[in-house]
């Protein structure tokens, strides 16, 4: 309710269950319930609030004139279906609960979900549902207010490996001259060789550049750098390189810097509090935002284990390989456990794109046809477009110009 009215809509609402209470308020007022008491502005509940634990759910998908909808209330029900029953099922991830086989690195397939499934992933479903909604309520209240909010967006720079060369260890760079040898991999040995003698030319050092570019398009501007030991899925410069340790501090003088945290992090509490308090000793200040290695969340143990570790706020919530709002929404909301029926004292903030979905396409054209649509129906609600590039990606060589492509972005969508 609070994510609709309060973080949504903009509207407070107080909330009773004593139908003498709620007869006498001469104010805007609705029942979601399985009967209206009178004549009110009426919701038909279906059982899910209700209803403790994990139950496996037929959905069958409805439309609300052009919007795809769920959990029919029927023809005596002012919105033809429960619209809080609907929202919390996609914002608590309701379907990430039930049994499915994880993916190859342990996360939620993307095409086991019911947005997925349903054509309607790239839409903020969510938001536009509440958008509909309070044009039927002002229809029936006028008078209602309202606190507006204003679109956001929001560029993540994820850091799991700053250089593609330089600051490695001696036996770490012979051996990757001796694996570009052996797959002749004569270019990469090339560069590998260059970046040796001058690290300055490592690839995926574009730092500076793109911190000219942020200022310049004075967009909101996140960094999220992994500071982990060495590990099979962790493979960073050394966090004991000065050079390292500079550039984290030199980012954190003009943007907001928070963690990326390890795969190993994800295995260990004990590892991702140590890496948190790494990081917040080196730049000197609370260190409060987290990303997981490769976009892993696993419902509800991640949100659990970073709420031990006293983080406030996570940006994970989406897809690596698929454009789209994972949980149907465009506006941060907090994590409701459902294990432990409780909501968790840690906000999530979906995002809509990573580069790395990117991959598909030939053409930028391709892109923006992609993000254009997506763009208008966020700023319609005003939300918040989250994009995640990482600067391996902004320092790799393919098809799509990735910097340009970066560039172009910004200045498309950051107003």
């Amino acid at each position: 309710m609070k994510h609709v009215f309060t973080r949504i809509l903009g509207i407070e609402v107080s909330f009773t269950t004593t139908v003498e209470d709620f007869i006498k308020h001469s104010g805007p007022k609705i029942t979601y319930t399985k009967q209206p008491l009178q004549n009110e502005f009426f919701i038909r509940s279906n059982a899910l609030l209700f209803e403790q634990g994990i139950n496996d759910i037929e959905i069958k998908i409805e439309n609300w004139e052009e919007l795809p909808c769920f959990f029919e209330a029927g023809e005596r029900s002012n919105i033809p279906f429960d619209i809080f029953s609907a929202i919390f099922y996609l914002i608590s991830r309701y379907e990430e609960y039930l049994p499915h086989v994880k993916d190859e690195l342990g996360r939620f397939p993307v095409k086991e979900s019911l947005a997925y499934q349903n054509d309607f992933l790239k839409r903020p479903l969510v938001d536009l549902w509440a958008k509909k909604f309070l044009v039927a309520l002002k229809e029936r209240f006028p008078e209602i207010e309202q606190t507006k909010k204003k679109y956001q967006f929001t560029s993540i720079i994820n850091v799991t490996t700053s250089h593609c060369f330089a600051y490695r260890s001696f036996i770490r760079t012979i051996g990757g001259i001796l694996l570009d040898l052996s797959k002749f991999r004569l270019l990469r040995l090339f560069k590998r060789v260059a970046v040796w003698l001058s690290p300055r030319k490592d690839p995926y050092n574009n730092f500076t550049y793109l911190m000219n570019l942020h200022k310049e398009v004075k967009c909101k501007t996140m960094f999220f750098f992994q500071f982990a030991d060495y590990s099979k899925h962790d493979k960073n410069v050394s966090i004991y390189k000065n050079k390292f340790r500079y550039l984290i501090k030199s980012v954190a003088d003009y943007s907001i810097v928070s963690l990326s945290a390890s795969y190993s992090s994800s295995l260990s509490n004990t590892t991702l509090k140590e890496e948190k308090s790494r990081l917040a000793n080196l730049i000197n200040r609370p260190v409060s935002y987290s990303r997981m290695r490769y976009n892993r969340v696993h419902i509800p143990k991640t949100y659990q284990d970073l709420v031990e570790t006293e983080f406030t706020d996570d940006y994970t919530m989406g897809y690596t390989h698929e454009i789209g709002f994972r949980a149907g929404t465009c506006t941060p909301f907090y994590f409701y456990d459902i294990n432990l029926e409780v909501q968790q004292p840690i906000k999530v903030h979906p995002f809509a794109v990573c580069d790395y979905s990117f991959l598909k396409f030939k053409k930028q054209a391709q892109v923006f046809e992609v993000l254009d649509a997506m763009y208008r129906e966020t700023k319609e609600v005003q939300g918040n477009l989250n994009i995640v590039f990482s600067n391996e990606l902004l320092g790799s060589s393919n098809r799509l110009k990735w910097l340009e492509l970066y560039r172009a972005i910004l200045k498309r969508y950051y107003v």
